[in-house]
């Protein structure tokens, strides 16, 4: 602004020294100064003036975006790890003080409520439709990429991989309308599965089931595949925790080989598969990587198999600063790509051998995803995904 004036005073001295000259002029003596240069010489110091001005604009308000960014995906990073335990550990004190009511009438809204999210819980397009998700999408960015059609007259489960850290990109694209999930896909309705103890948690239940989680349970998804119409896709991270324990920049593996349970439901119910491959997932965060056999994995191993997680040692970086550590990620692109659908039979007692058979074809659609896409998203021709 301080330029902006000191350029418009500049105009105004070039205007009076202009008329002086022109006075002196009609006097028959010499010009004190050229009205030319005076006025282009002004007219120069506005223009770079607002040159600056919009700049120092542009970038405050550039800078402004990406702090709006990074605090858009550190809430949910938080609401991920420590919501569902802070809200408890509030309404247990609340219990214990004069307004104990209030937790009184909560729980008893949890009793009465306790199924809900096995329904397919109460999803919310004005929570899916948040601007803080815009942010969080531009953070990164992430980016969903259609390959095919889906019919509206079947369900569909969804194979998501890999896992990563947190799944960021499987959350965005299907559980806000950040990515437009709901007008690439019209007529489908997408259900994020995620682990059931997170609908256990209050206050942290209600804002998974508005986004349209669900949990990964066989109860849920035989409800959603069987009593909710068509048109549903229930997106499954195949890999799960197992997959999690792996996840590190500049690899691209999936636990699936022996995971077949997705495919079992598929064909109880005649729901198509449909692979997923999410370019990307695995940058956004660094790990610490137990060896097998190692005290630390045998932890995470025991955590896995009575809790439904593994624990782990991860960063990303600081809130203020990428060279420091934090747990906002880091921002590297994430896109993730919607495979083409495999027709599903409805068998209600499928045979070992048939689920073996489209296990089979999905394993094979999922390497097929990976090799046409990979080297439009960074990778090199002789990158191999790498199925355990």
């Amino acid at each position: 602004m301080k330029t902006l004036i000191a350029a418009y005073s500049g105009v105004l001295r070039g205007e009076r020294q202009a008329e002086a000259d022109r006075s002196q002029r009609s006097h028959g003596g010499p010009a004190l100064s050229r009205e030319g240069s005076g006025r282009w010489g002004a007219g120069s110091s506005i223009l770079s003036a607002l040159q600056d001005l919009f700049s120092v604009t542009w970038l405050n308000r550039s800078k402004v975006e990406k702090q709006l960014q990074v605090i858009s995906v550190l809430q949910w990073v938080l609401s991920f790890l420590v919501l569902g335990v802070a809200c408890s550990a509030i309404l247990m004190y609340i219990f214990c003080t004069d307004c104990w009511l209030i937790a009184v009438l909560y729980f008893t809204w949890l009793v009465f409520d306790w199924n809900t999210p096995k329904k397919g819980g109460r999803r919310s397009q004005w929570v899916r439709n948040w601007a803080v998700w815009r942010y969080f999408r531009d953070y990164f960015p992430i980016q969903l990429v259609k390959t095919h059609n889906l019919l509206t007259t079947r369900n569909y489960i969804f194979g998501y991989h890999p896992h990563g850290i947190m799944g960021l990109g499987a959350f965005c694209n299907f559980s806000t309308e950040a990515t437009e999930v709901s007008k690439k896909f019209p007529g489908i309705r997408p259900y994020l599965a995620t682990l059931a103890g997170n609908f256990r948690m209050p206050v942290l239940r209600e804002y998974l089931m508005s986004g349209g989680i669900c949990p990964v349970s066989r109860d849920t998804i035989d409800y959603l595949l069987s009593k909710n119409g068509s048109g549903n896709a229930i997106i499954i991270v195949v890999g799960g925790a197992a997959e999690s324990l792996s996840s590190m920049p500049g690899k691209n593996a999936v636990t699936l080989r022996n995971r077949k349970g997705f495919v079992k439901l598929a064909l109880r119910h005649g729901a198509d598969l449909v692979p997923i491959y999410s370019f990307g997932e695995n940058e956004v965060y660094k790990q610490v990587i137990f060896e097998e056999g190692s005290w630390g994995r045998w932890v995470q191993k025991k955590f896995q198999k009575y809790i439904g997680f593994a624990p782990c040692i991860f960063h990303g970086r600081g809130l203020f600063s990428s060279d420091t550590w934090g747990l906002v990620p880091y921002s590297k692109p994430i896109t993730t790509v919607v495979g083409e659908p495999i027709t599903i039979p409805k068998l209600e007692h499928p045979t070992q051998q048939d689920i073996d058979l489209y296990h089979t074809m999905y394993m094979e659609a999922l390497v097929k995803l990976f090799d046409k896409h990979k080297t439009k998203f960074g990778l090199l021709e002789t990158e191999v995904l790498e199925v355990n």
